[in-house]
């Protein structure tokens, strides 16, 4: 048949009937291993890939051109951001804990939900689609609690189930729960403080609402337990949460080994490093998803290895703060399981790659070190085998219909060299022209279904602007916010005359 117009593809739907997608270069995975395909073609029906290859002789409803571009497997984003990103206050203001990033014990007393209920659901979807325009087709939601009354709540994962749904992501949900806290006493010194029976409430709440969810909306959304970070949970809150993870079949992810105050909170709490602490108690598995790694001692990636955990690597956001993996190379040649995550604004997983790749060379010293195909493969089928989803993170027949679309024609790019290559060093998520999850156009062009960005835009910058506001309530020794947070450069007075 020949093709047809690409505009005609309602947004949201999936065509009805059998339907190809066609592009100068195709991701494929083969029994042998991956390949690229040139001048190939995507075959789906309904939620499965059918066929890859070239020239499809088969019966189809409709089969869509997209030129110079190339076509591969979604993103698969361990620790996806899910919130108005609060870390980039921190970019040029620190030290964190000086900046509202640790509470003074008065205003932890009295902690609030800074956002309401519906302002909670908003930023889970405004953040599910700029997913989806970075070509991220699976993600597992990460926010910041440091805004939050102490965990993150069901009812606004009850609205983010019903985001991803609509929008069309596919989501493994779960609310952030914690046993303890960090806390600064009236010195300014970090001190830690648990209540151990809230934490286990609100994993109780986690569980039943997983029950709930789990496999739901038709595949697209399932259940994980997503414990906060390891010094803010105890003992007892991780061996139930590994239980349950157990019974049910559910990831879990756990940030760890990822920050010099962890590091001394626990070591001061349990005399060694988060990683040998739960191998110690026998709760590192090949279900646990451990962000970072930044900190990680030869010994914790040992025990890693040992025990098939995955490292999500969100390499942007460690870079931003002064930080590296030593290295992924390293931790490959080790035996670690490698996945990627941004856990940043922009959400942009190719713009990880990049970094990435180049944060790898300088730990290890050498041009040669990792490439750019090792990084697209962690940002692929390494996140899909963290979730044991052979289904996703690959293009190749019986496959969910999970793909994103790059530009390779992009005015930006030029001149182009392999595509993956060109993608990885002289891109960003920018080019992304058409994400589909589940056989469904999501996001075409910088458009996703069922949300008017623009307005969403302009209701995000006021939002995140209400919670700067409020930021002197939970910063030690309540500054006023023009001193947390300066400009880079002096203000103009508005009333003053620029001279000449």
């Amino acid at each position: 048949m020949t093709g047809s117009p690409w505009k005609e593809l309602a947004l949201g739907q999936r065509p009805p009937g059998r339907w190809a997608l066609r592009a100068r270069f195709v991701v494929v995975d083969l029994p042998q291993g991956r390949r690229l395909l040139e001048n190939g073609e995507v075959v789906i029906d309904h939620d499965r890939v059918l066929w890859v290859g070239h020239d499809f002789d088969g019966d189809l409803a409709a089969r869509y051109d997209m030129g110079e571009a190339l076509i591969g497997p979604g993103f698969v984003d361990l620790d996806a951001l899910s919130d108005l990103d609060t870390t980039v206050l921190a970019m040029d203001n620190q030290p964190g804990w000086k900046k509202g990033r640790v509470w003074p014990s008065a205003y932890a007393a009295r902690a609030y939900e800074m956002y309401s209920p519906e302002e909670l659901a908003f930023q889970k979807r405004y953040a599910f689609a700029q997913l989806l325009l970075n070509g991220i087709t699976s993600a597992l939601p990460i926010a910041s609690l440091f805004y939050r009354a102490w965990g993150e709540t069901v009812a606004e994962f009850e609205a983010a189930a019903s985001a991803a749904e609509d929008l069309g992501l596919r989501v493994w949900l779960g609310p952030a729960y914690r046993s303890g806290g960090v806390v600064l006493d009236d010195a300014g010194v970090m001190q830690p403080v648990f209540d151990e029976p809230r934490g286990f409430a609100e994993l109780a709440a986690a569980v039943d609402f997983a029950r709930r969810i789990h496999r739901s909306a038709g595949g697209l959304v399932s259940g994980m337990l997503a414990p906060d970070r390891v010094e803010t949970c105890t003992e007892a809150l991780l061996r139930r949460t590994c239980a349950q993870a157990d019974e049910m079949d559910l990831p879990v992810r756990l940030h760890m080994a990822q920050g010099d105050m962890e590091r001394q909170i626990v070591q001061h709490l349990h005399g060694t490093t988060a990683p040998v602490w739960l191998d110690q108690l026998g709760l590192l598995s090949s279900r646990l998803i451990a962000p970072h790694a930044t900190v990680a001692t030869d010994e914790d990636l040992v025990r890693y290895a040992e025990n098939g955990v995955t490292v999500a690597h969100c390499p942007l956001v460690s870079a931003r703060h002064g930080s590296v993996l030593k290295s992924f190379s390293r931790l490959k040649a080790m035996g670690v399981r490698l996945g990627m995550g941004t856990d940043t604004a922009p959400p942009d997983m190719v713009l990880n790659m990049a970094v990435g790749l180049m944060a790898n060379r300088i730990a290890e010293g050498r041009g040669d070190a990792a490439s750019a195909a090792e990084f697209y493969d962690a940002a692929t089928i390494g996140g899909a085998d963290a979730l044991n989803r052979t289904d996703l993170g690959r293009l190749s027949p019986g496959s969910k219909a999970d793909l994103a679309v790059f530009d390779m024609g992009d005015r930006m790019i030029a001149p182009r060299i392999d595509p993956i290559q060109t993608l990885v060093y002289g891109a960003t998520g920018r080019v992304t022209r058409a994400t589909i999850v589940d056989g469904r156009l999501s996001m075409r062009d910088g458009e996703v279904a069922n949300l008017d960005l623009k307005a969403a835009r302009t209701q995000a910058q006021a939002q995140f602007e209400g919670l700067i506001a409020r930021y002197p309530e939970r910063t030690f020794g309540h500054p006023a916010v023009e001193t947390i947070f300066p400009p880079s450069y002096p203000l103009h007075p508005s009333n003053s005359e620029i001279l000449p």
